[in-house]
């Protein structure tokens, strides 16, 4: 699809930094000459609509229904209408923009814009959004808190944009919605070859943590219905007997970036700081938040770590790297269920405290690590490189879409996309043939002898 984009032949300057040259045929105007700001009063049976940073503006029950503040009072609500540009002026910069799918009602920090006669509202959610990616919204910011902006309707207004001839805005608009549903089809593969992989290194870890090595080995009942049988010269201890837990004292605010330590926070991504607090081995989980019971670390040296970060250290009777691995296989929140009193995601001490933990005798210990790390090290790298496809193809269309809605390249004649593209539902997830045998030979990689 994009192996015929060609520059425009003549381009002029616009003057503004963000932007550069344009081609020559578009004109420029001011936003407020191409939106008018609504602020229509919420009808009784308006349902909320959410401006998510992705670009997405919907009622919210169509996207999830967890993890919102609600207002108490919907002072200030307002209409939205279905093809209304939305704007969330705190939450631009991170690209709070797109084009409402539905009629609703929405918080008093949107802006709500109708599109004048010629206007593509969709067209100019692009072009909005490769404004917050150049930064060009973040520079506009006048003090507001940190990482934030204040991108109201008058700042919006008085932006010289880009106008192309409309039927140039709706070939435009046809062209990346083809890229996005390309891009999001191959996205969307390679998520369920992640998944299948990872099953089947959860799978691999499971079986050699709970059941060891051997398969004749005689088992016992562990005394815990998740857990299942152990063999029967193994221990099972809670965990306040093997290892000291602490949560960190730092937060995200202390982290620099390039700084000379890990700082472990609550997601998979490991930020930098200037500061340690340990100097040894350790695990280490979220607390709370996203990462609660998914994100686990495994480190041997100096580090710190977040206030909501668990660590364990000190370990004793179990060796950190077989912690490690029984603990990211087995600390679920379906073992602690029947027995929290609060249904809120999150670790609190004496849960940790009283999680049963095996422990086979140390040479045995040694054993499984060593065969663990030997039948997934390919899985992992499997994974790996299938997370590295998905980040390329996603800078990919980053860097297409801005050079699309600024007139970098020229998609006319080859805007429309096929039938076939064209009529397949937005978010539905393919189990065609092709990503099936895409599945079966990534398996055979990961799983290929050295």
């Amino acid at each position: 699809m994009t192996n015929n984009l060609r520059p425009y032949p003549e381009y002029k300057d616009t003057g503004q930094p963000w932007l550069g040259a344009v081609p020559a045929h578009w004109r420029a105007e001011r936003g407020k000459r191409l939106f008018i700001r609504m602020q229509r009063p919420a009808r009784d049976e308006d349902q909320t609509v959410t401006c998510f940073r992705d670009g997405v503006v919907t009622l919210r029950k169509n996207r999830r229904l967890r993890g919102f503040t609600e207002a108490l009072k919907e002072i200030g609500y307002q209409g939205i209408r279905e093809g209304d540009l939305v704007i969330h002026a705190m939450d631009a910069f991170a690209g709070a923009v797109g084009v409402s799918d539905s009629d609703g009602k929405g918080s008093p920090v949107y802006q709500v814009c109708q599109p004048r006669d010629g206007v593509n509202a969709t067209y100019y959610a692009f072009l909005v959004r490769e404004m917050s990616r150049s930064q060009w919204i973040m520079a506009l910011a006048k003090g507001i808190r940190e990482r934030s902006t204040d991108f109201r309707f008058e700042t919006f207004g008085g932006q010289f944009l880009p106008v192309p001839p409309p039927a140039e805005q709706a070939g435009i608009v046809r062209f990346l919605g083809a890229v996005d549903r390309k891009v999001n089809r191959f996205i969307r593969a390679k998520r369920r070859l992640i998944e299948v992989l990872t099953e089947q290194k959860q799978a691999i870890i499971t079986h050699a943590v709970t059941k060891g090595l051997n398969p004749h080995a005689p088992l016992k009942p562990s005394g815990i219905d998740w857990l299942g049988d152990v063999p029967e010269h193994w221990d099972v201890q809670r965990l306040k007997w093997l290892a000291h837990i602490k949560t960190g004292g730092r937060d995200t605010v202390h982290r620099k970036d390039a700084a000379a330590y890990p700082f472990f926070v609550r997601s998979q991504t490991v930020e930098r700081i200037d500061t340690y607090s340990f100097d040894g081995e350790a695990v280490l989980t979220a607390g709370d938040g996203a990462g609660v019971a998914k994100v686990f670390h495994y480190v041997n040296g100096k580090f710190d770590y977040h206030q909501r970060v668990y660590k364990f250290s000190h370990f004793r009777r179990v060796r950190g790297k077989f912690f490690f691995h029984y603990f990211s296989v087995t600390l679920r929140f379906e073992a602690f269920r029947e027995t929290a009193k609060s249904t809120v995601d999150s670790l609190r001490l004496p849960m940790l405290q009283d999680f049963p933990v095996p422990i086979p005798p140390l040479a045995e210990q040694d054993a499984i690590v060593t065969y663990v790390e030997q039948q997934t090290g390919g899985i992992e790298q499997s994974i790996a490189a299938i997370r590295r496809e998905v980040d390329l193809i996603r800078e990919y269309r980053t860097r297409l879409v801005a050079d699309v809605v600024t007139g970098k390249v020229d998609v006319r004649g080859v805007a429309a996309p096929d039938d076939a593209e064209a009529a397949e539902p937005e978010g539905v997830d393919d189990d065609a043939p092709e990503e099936d045998d895409e599945i079966e030979a990534a398996l055979e990689a990961a799983n290929a002898d050295d």
